[in-house]
């Protein structure tokens, strides 16, 4: 990733909420030169010491999981919310052209496979993230237990412990405070939900400490 430096952003407590709630990753290894990606739901995890830990699993006919074993290098990357932005949205913007913003992340490391008991925590856990806690929410291990073990079969956990976390926040930081202002009023009034998440992480880096719900119109 190029982050410039105005863009670049390295605190977790800013870049793990950004990850969870774009947790569709795309999941990359290269060996001898050639890449190979995956695209899969994951659950990010911190744990001690802010050791950050990332478990997710793909079909076992797909061979990624192999380079993984093999012990590849890791890159896996979170797609933010990004958006469109004008420059007559800004004050003066007879010089300015038209740019992107957008929140990325990529978190790099090692990943070891997963046993089947911590491969079936790792799907209860993944179900229980997106169920949330409804009293008729949907579980895995709702399932007969011979049917989950053969639909388990087919599929390989992985684990990767990150060890480099990059994040770039391309969000009008190079602008001015007014033209920030007016980027993200332009952007929390569009009508495309995605422009608006991209106002709402504008906001956030302006107002770090106010807690997501209040931002909730």
């Amino acid at each position: 990733m190029y982050p410039p430096a105005h863009f670049t952003e390295s605190r977790p407590e800013i870049l793990l909420p950004a990850m969870r709630a774009h947790s569709f990753a795309t999941v990359i290894t290269a060996v001898d030169g050639v890449p190979l990606a995956s695209h899969v739901p994951v659950v990010v995890d911190e744990g001690a010491a802010g050791a950050i830990k990332i478990r997710g699993h793909v079909a076992r006919a797909n061979p990624h999981w192999k380079q993984m074993e093999a012990g590849a290098p890791v890159l896996a990357i979170f797609h933010g919310p990004h958006g469109y932005v004008s420059p007559s949205w800004y004050e003066d913007g007879a010089k300015s052209v038209p740019t992107w913003n957008s929140v990325a992340v990529h978190a790099h490391g090692r990943a070891r496979l997963l046993d089947p008991s911590e491969l079936r925590a790792s799907l209860n856990d993944l179900v229980a993230a997106h169920e949330g806690s409804a009293a008729d929410r949907w579980r895995f291990d709702s399932l007969p237990a011979e049917y989950a073990d053969k639909l388990m079969r087919a599929i390989v956990g992985f684990e990767l412990a990150v060890e480099r976390l990059e994040g770039k926040l391309k969000l009008s930081q190079n602008r001015s405070p007014d033209d920030r202002r007016r980027v993200r009023e332009q952007l929390q009034g569009s009508a495309d939900p995605m422009a608006r998440d991209v106002a709402r992480w504008m906001e956030r880096l302006a107002n770090p400490t106010v807690d997501d719900d209040a931002r909730k119109p």
